[in-house]
């Protein structure tokens, strides 16, 4: 079953949209914080996003492009102005589509189950890592949580991605270590502590104080567990 966001303050109009879309099986959430639109992607972490271009506080446009410094997934810009430089300015923006308001709710189904499928079904599935409310992009090899994002070197990147892959279990230093061995990065025991000193230094700077936790003896795990 597909996610999809709906960021829209037009009441009647994301209401009316998220009935059809869900008699369609869709998943479909109505953001209710417009001042905190990302966070409420990132804890949905929907498929695709249909976003109203005049919104509260910040535009559509603002939105797009927080989006996108976590995500590619598809988003289709509403919008009741057709105009050329709307539809090059969303495009402009990030986005992937765009149609004008009023709209048949057909139609914009047809859009979407266009859009899903040459995402998904043709290019395999949205390149993000979760784990307690923390994305790690697996196409950037940045981390991100809330606000705030960080660039990772190769072996931090590698690192991380092993232990989200593995969120709440405890991952070995040997199997860390094994996971950097494949991508052709020789790491050694004394190696591997000064990136994990580095990449915890790298969390702690966008707020991610301990969430890399170090089981003495054993190994090490993420807090996956959502953060206040």
């Amino acid at each position: 079953m597909y996610k999809i966001l709906i960021v829209e303050d037009d009441n009647v109009i994301s209401t009316g949209i998220k009935k059809y879309l869900e008699s369609w099986e869709y998943e479909c959430r109505i953001v209710e914080e417009f001042h905190n639109i990302l966070g409420e992607f990132v804890e949905f972490s929907p498929d695709l996003v249909l976003m109203d271009i005049g919104l509260p506080s910040f535009d559509g446009y603002y939105w797009c492009r927080e989006i996108r410094k976590v995500s590619h997934i598809p988003i289709i810009f509403l919008s009741s102005i057709s105009e050329n430089m709307n539809i090059v300015m969303a495009i402009n923006m990030g986005g992937d589509d765009f149609i004008s308001k009023p709209f048949d709710v057909q139609v914009l189904t047809a859009k979407i189950e266009a859009m899903l499928r040459r995402t998904y079904e043709l290019h395999g599935t949205d390149m993000l890592l979760k784990s307690g409310g923390v994305v790690l992009d697996q196409n950037k090899a940045n981390v991100h949580y809330r606000e705030e994002s960080v660039e990772l070197t190769k072996n931090e990147y590698r690192i991380l991605q092993k232990l989200m892959e593995h969120a709440g279990r405890i991952v070995s230093r040997e199997d860390i270590m094994e996971a950097l061995w494949s991508t052709d990065s020789y790491v050694d025991d004394n190696a591997l502590t000064v990136s994990m000193a580095r990449l915890r230094k790298k969390l702690e700077e966008i707020g991610l104080k301990d969430y890399i936790i170090t089981k003495r003896g054993i190994g090490y795990q993420v807090n996956a567990n959502e953060r206040e």
